[in-house]
């Protein structure tokens, strides 16, 4: 996870820092910059130059991997021909590194960021466009970059939109960011968010072909439980521990389960993170939850006085405050500031269990009215602006990047076309979510945690009821948006 931005124009290079600087916290190990060529760890503090450039780049780097085949290096990257910035991850980066050595591409590819940008330049015939889409079908990942061939600007963000990316244009300048705010700091104000898989095309909108959750085949349920654990074991390759936002329900239990199965075959140590008041449903789930799974578990008891200190940094992150958003974005807050004091820079999250398998109250209705598929392609279509870039940016004010196993591409496309009784088996199923239960219950969990009530994670934190009948009682939370 990284910070990227842009800003193509009559551009100044201390705009690009000022957007750097306000972005530091998503990659604080390292930053660069392109102006008529790469500047690489650079002091932001330090760095001057006041003339003007047609186009610009920055990165901020947060450092992951420091193997000897695969590194996390400084960017922007470039060759004769492309200048890339890339957020984000290939979990197939050996596949890809492999292929471009058969194809004959003769170049050290050590990080995501150059496998990514010699696969764009191998397949670009003097249509950018075309070889993006070409790389597109080969990476397997969550990602957003950009990528300059001396003429065209094309922005990308991953099918799902996992990984942000915002742009903007005003009278003088185009921009891109990985945050709003640092668009903002560069003077834009009418701020938009690219929609996944689309490409911006020197500033014009593609739209794929087919979006994900408008393909339509009959799913097979037997492969759930194998591309989870493939989705699983992709997303802790290379990593030597990783944390886990931890409840204590079905969905981060199932993947703290699989996680435990991988570190029985390879060094990876894991500790689950969980979050709420004292005594609250969550922290009381979680701590029996860990006992069962016999991994370790460090709580967070939330106070009154710690959602007061955090919620201007939150609330200013996620651009929102709808109390919901906040609640939940309190959560993982806390949950990844534990993480990074631990030195944790991942931590897997459950995110999308419950838009894939019909997890919300509300899909019970959607069953009555014979709507639940419909629905849950929907809300699939629309998770990354109501859920992911909340969650994206809690978590990256504390330097952790999510991975979310549960929105594999791969898992996705299978999840949305699986029958919905096999989703919700009937109109009186307060548990919902059936099959994903079964087969969690299947794999090693016991009843109690495999089939535990959901309850959303504002109200089983117990942040809910500080929000509500403490801090609104004498603060106007969206003073923090200014």
């Amino acid at each position: 996870m990284c910070s990227i931005v842009g800003l193509q124009g009559n551009v100044n290079a201390e705009s690009i820092i000022k957007m750097l600087k306000s972005s530091k916290n998503r990659g604080p190990d390292a930053s660069g910059i392109y102006l008529d060529k790469i500047y690489s760890d650079i002091d932001l503090d330090e760095f001057e130059d006041d003339s003007q450039y047609p186009i610009a780049f920055g990165h901020n780097l947060l450092s992951i991997y420091d193997l000897n085949e695969r590194i996390s290096k400084p960017q922007p990257v470039s060759n004769d021909n492309l200048t890339l910035v890339f957020n984000g991850e290939l979990y197939n980066f050996k596949t890809i590194r492999n292929l471009l050595s058969k194809v004959g591409v003769d170049a050290e590819v050590k990080s995501d960021a150059e496998a990514l940008m010699y696969l764009i330049d191998f397949y670009n015939k003097g249509d950018l466009i075309k070889a993006i889409q070409m790389a597109m079908r080969l990476i397997d990942g969550d990602y957003a970059f950009a990528v300059w061939d001396g003429e065209n600007l094309a922005l990308v963000r991953d099918p799902l939109g996992v990984k942000p990316l915002f742009y903007a244009e005003n009278d003088d300048l185009k921009g891109f960011a990985s945050t709003r705010n640092a668009l903002k700091e560069a003077g834009f104000n009418d701020i938009h968010t690219l929609k996944p898989e689309h490409i911006l095309f020197n500033w014009e909108d593609i739209a794929p072909a087919q979006p994900i959750y408008e393909k339509i085949f009959e799913g097979d349920v037997s492969k759930i439980d194998k591309l989870l654990k493939l989705s699983v074991a992709k997303r802790v390759e290379g990593l030597y521990e990783v944390g886990v936002i931890f409840s204590g329900g079905v969905d981060s239990s199932y993947l703290a389960l699989l996680l435990g199965e991988i570190a029985e075959n390879v060094a990876l140590k894991i500790t689950l993170y969980a979050v709420g008041t004292e005594n609250s449903h969550d922290l009381e789930a979680a701590k029996y939850a860990a006992k069962y799974l016999n991994l370790d578990l460090k709580t967070c008891e939330v106070t009154e006085d710690m959602v007061r200190e955090a919620l201007p940094s939150v609330v200013n992150a996620i651009g929102d405050d709808n109390l919901m958003k906040v609640g939940v974005g309190l959560t993982t807050y806390f949950a990844t500031k534990m993480a990074a004091e631990d030195g944790i820079k991942v931590a897997i999250s459950g995110q999308g269990a419950d838009e894939l398998f019909g997890g919300y109250k509300r899909y019970l209705e959607s069953f009555v009215n014979d709507t639940l598929n419909y629905d849950i392609r929907e809300d699939m279509s629309n998770m990354y602006h109501v859920n992911l870039e909340r969650d994206d940016a809690c978590a990256m004010l504390n330097s952790v990047e999510l991975r979310l196993p549960f929105l594999d591409e791969k898992l996705v496309e299978l999840a949305l076309n699986i029958q919905d009784n096999k989703k919700i088996v009937s109109m009186h199923d307060e548990m919902r979510k059936s099959i994903l239960r079964k087969l969690a219950f299947e794999e090693g969990l016991d009843y109690e945690i495999a089939y535990r009530p959901k309850k959303a994670a504002q109200y089983g934190t117990g942040i809910d009821k500080i929000l509500r009948k403490k801090i609104l009682k004498d603060t106007d939370i969206s003073k923090f948006l200014e």
